[in-house]
């Protein structure tokens, strides 16, 4: 009788033949595989993805369990999948503890969703299973405590400020510093003192991603926040209308200048479904995709509309804990997925020297 022994050196060798969609190297070689374990005819091992967030966690899996079972000898197949989000290794000295990923949300204009766009890209990070923040630096407009649901701070610990904690999310913001209706009227070095003491005051502790909501515009906040702590990448937040394009390309062009990638995109509010399933496009068609082609950039995807987004973040409930199911959940966590696959990838690509493209 044959010998069907099955070998570590055999499942390596099956495991080589997997490639990571978004890096395009095989698991083997990426050192994702983690934990192989082989009893008999069965085996067990642990894959490390790059992001809890991995849009293609489910093929990755499924083409790993395929290529074993194809091993003579091996009967059952137990993968498990757990994630370590690589760094984008630029320095942070004004974060106390390691923040691996910075994202900021901006837009050209107010009034397109941009901060209901950062609250739940936040909340499905973190339902992912990673470590969140979320830094309000809308300094006029502070409406994520209210998106959130969580009113104030914890006490100071130590002379130093404890974000908020809501949905797994750690979260700051000028809002709970401020008596509700106050106007903030500050000028450019308060603004940008402000900012820093969100950064460098604030205990945030070892997160995988921190989520910036940027104001709207291209004003003294943004200046300040990119002068404070390096950005991973940007996103910008649109709606259709052409008004609104030309807003949002402002924005773009302002991360360009600031030396920030960008990482795409965002079409918000794109259409309304009716009941008779056909759509209404409210603020006009595909000019967030335009946007994206006429400067090179991916265009992460459309959110449609839905009563529900803003009744949610009144109630302090985003869309994705309300209505997980609804269209603009689903569309905003394909999102998330995009770009944290993006940030991955252009993390590697840093850490292995490679110059950071992720453009293309």
């Amino acid at each position: 009788m044959a010998d069907l022994t099955v070998s570590q050196e055999a499942v390596l060798k099956a495991l080589s033949t997997v490639q990571e969609p978004e890096l395009h190297r095989d698991l083997v070689t990426l050192n994702m595989i983690k934990e192989l374990e082989i009893a008999g005819d069965q085996v067990k091992f642990t894959i490390q993805l790059t992001t809890p967030a991995c849009p293609l966690r489910g093929r990755i899996e499924s083409e790993a369990r395929a290529a074993v079972m194809s091993i003579p000898g091996v009967s059952q197949v137990n993968v498990k999948l757990d994630a370590n989000v690589p760094s984008d290794g630029r320095p942070r000295g004004l974060l106390r503890l390691p923040v691996k990923n910075v994202l900021a949300v901006a837009s050209g204009k107010g009034g397109v969703g941009k901060s209901t766009v950062a609250v739940n890209m936040a909340v499905a990070l973190a339902q992912s299973g990673a470590k969140v923040g979320l830094l309000d630096a809308d300094i006029y407009g502070p409406n994520v405590p209210t998106m959130m649901g969580v009113a104030r701070l914890p006490e100071p610990v130590d002379e130093k400020l404890l974000p908020a904690e809501a949905y797994g999310v750690k979260l700051m913001s000028i809002g709970f510093l401020v008596r509700p209706g106050q106007a903030l009227i500050w000028r450019g070095p308060m603004l940008h003192s402000a900012i820093r003491q969100f950064l460098s005051d604030v205990e945030w502790g070892e997160l995988d991603y921190l989520v910036i909501d940027l104001p709207p515009g291209t004003g003294d906040a943004q200046l300040s926040l990119a002068q404070s702590i390096p950005l991973s990448g940007g996103i910008i937040v649109t709606l259709p209308q052409q008004v609104s394009l030309e807003d949002a390309n402002r924005g773009l062009r302002m991360f360009t200048e600031l030396n920030v990638p960008i990482l795409g995109v965002v079409e918000n509010m794109s259409y309304l479904e009716l009941p008779d399933g056909t759509r209404m496009d409210v603020f006009g068609q595909g000019g967030g995709k335009q946007l994206a082609e006429l400067n090179q950039v991916p265009f992460l995807g459309e959110i449609p509309m839905d009563p529900d987004v803003r009744i949610g973040g009144d109630a302090g409930k985003p869309i994705l804990l309300s209505r997980p199911d609804s269209g603009p959940a689903k569309a905003i966590r394909s999102i998330t997925e995009l770009v944290a696959a993006r940030l991955s990838v252009a993390a590697l690509q840093n850490q292995s020297g490679v110059p950071i493209n992720v453009i293309g």
